[in-house]
């Protein structure tokens, strides 16, 4: 990904807490010489400063054979917003977008064990709905196991971090402000949200 130095983001803190918060993510491979992706549910934690994500794939989706014998992609992306030129100091400026992206790499450890991967859905269920747990824990085995049969799980300790924040940092403070203060007054969650990190910042 391009990253100018300005936009580069290097917080480990920060790029977890981001792709928690934005959790539904791509995984790219490489088949047959074709880019492949799928958009998958991840939760992620931060462990001896390294991040690891953990998710699953129907067992249906191939995708899960390749992703063990070459480095996979993963892609973050969520709150963006257009600037309008309007906002700047000086008339001859252009439109351009603020955006914040997380682009993970590394190779996945495919989950051998129907107790491991049990584990990755509990994991999934205390991260994303941790009230469903009582429901979850009386659910028959049978219907568990089967239902895990149907799935591959797997691990990804990430080997590198391409992180980039672009939230109108080479502007004017002035600027900035303005921006920051159009973007909270939209009715779009993903500006409001940006317009919060350029609050932040």
């Amino acid at each position: 990904m391009y990253i100018p130095a300005i936009n580069q983001l290097t917080d480990l803190a920060e790029i977890i807490q981001f792709i928690q918060k934005y959790s539904f993510g791509s995984i790219i491979t490489m088949v047959h010489g074709k880019p492949v992706a799928t958009q998958l549910p991840f939760v992620s934690q931060l462990v001896d400063n390294k991040i690891i994500l953990r998710a699953h794939f129907a067992k249906a989706n191939e995708q899960w054979k390749q992703i063990v014998d070459q480095e996979n992609l993963f892609i973050f992306q969520e709150p963006h917003a257009y600037i309008s030129p309007r906002h700047y100091e000086k008339e001859q400026n252009v439109p351009t977008w603020n955006y914040i992206s997380v682009h993970l790499y590394g190779k996945a450890r495919l989950v051998q064990t129907q107790e491991e991967a049990q584990g990755i859905l509990e994991e999934s269920i205390e991260f994303f709905e941790k009230e469903y747990k009582t429901q979850w824990d009386g659910l028959s085995e049978a219907y568990k196991s089967n239902m895990i049969q149907g799935i591959v799980a797997f691990e990804v300790v990430i080997s590198e971090i391409q992180a980039k924040k672009k939230i109108s940092q080479n502007r004017s403070k002035k600027e900035q402000e303005q921006i920051a203060q159009a973007l909270s007054q939209s009715t779009l969650s993903h500006e409001q949200q940006i317009a919060d990190y350029m609050k932040k910042n």
